[in-house]
Order: C-alpha cells, then sequence, then structure tokens
C-alpha cells in the first residue's frame, strides 16, 4: 500500500457496510416476500414449508455472504471470509494489498502465501476499500516486530 495513514485505535472493525446492508435488506425481503407468497396462495401444510424453507435457504445465503469482516485487535489480526475465520498474530502479515481490479485485499504472509480479505472490498465503495485497506497496512506497519 503507498502512503500509510494514521493508525486507527484498537479494535478496529473493517467490513463493506454498505454490501453488507444491501444483502442483509435482500435476505429479509426475500423472506417475507416468499413466505407472504406461501400464505397468500392458499396451500397446503407441505407445500407451505417448502416455500419458508426455500425463503430460509435463500436469505441465509444473502446473510452468508454478508459476513466478511475483518477485526484488528491488539494480539493480531481476525479474518472471517464466507465459511472460514482465520487469526493472525501481527508477526505473521508482511503487507496488506489491494491493487486496482482486485476483487477484495489481500494480506501476504510470513509463509510466503496470501489470504483473501473479503471484509475489504472496492465493488460498492471503492474509497472506503481503499481507506480500510490503507488503515489495516497502517496498523501492520505499526505493529511490525523490530529486527536489529
Amino acid at each position: 500500500m503507498s502512503a500509510p495513514a494514521a493508525t486507527v485505535p484498537l479494535p478496529a472493525t473493517f467490513r463493506p457496510s454498505l454490501t453488507r446492508g444491501i444483502l442483509i435488506g435482500c435476505g429479509i425481503g426475500i423472506f417475507v416476500v416468499i413466505t407472504a407468497i406461501a400464505f397468500l396462495l392458499g396451500i397446503g401444510g407441505g407445500e407451505a414449508a417448502s416455500f419458508v424453507l426455500t425463503a430460509v435457504l435463500l436469505a441465509g445465503v444473502c446473510f452468508l455472504l454478508a459476513r466478511p469482516k475483518v477485526v484488528a485487535t491488539a494480539e493480531g489480526v481476525t479474518v472471517v471470509n464466507l465459511t472460514t475465520r482465520r487469526t493472525l498474530g501481527w508477526a505473521q502479515i508482511v503487507r496488506v494489498t489491494l491493487r486496482g481490479g482486485d476483487p477484495w485485499a489481500f494480506l501476504d504472509l510470513s509463509d510466503g502465501t496470501s489470504l483473501p480479505v473479503l471484509g475489504i472490498q472496492p465493488g460498492l465503495a471503492r474509497e472506503k476499500a481503499v481507506s480500510d485497506a490503507r488503515a489495516l497496512s497502517a496498523l501492520v506497519d505499526a505493529h511490525a516486530p523490530v529486527h536489529d
């Protein structure tokens, strides 16, 4: 990242708020509409239950997609992606990258691998994602181990 931003106070949570709000709203809307249709159609118990189950599954997918976040604490960083949660110590993180065209940020790790960070994604709010990536990068720099 270029030009580190001022270090944000800890604990700090980074998440795509606009995307999250839209997904949660869609999940609730899908559930309400499909459930209402099931009852308005006046169908039997089994069929109505299948409508409601479908609504629950579709809303669940929306809520799962709204899950990603990054939580930075004094001890390290917890990356919550769609189905995984990984906690890293500050020393394990080499740098934060968010290049133009990337769907989300990445953490370059000391073991030579990269970890996708879906909690910082430029999809609907590019400026916020860049700001969050810079803030996380500044935190990584501030907590980097000192080598003599």
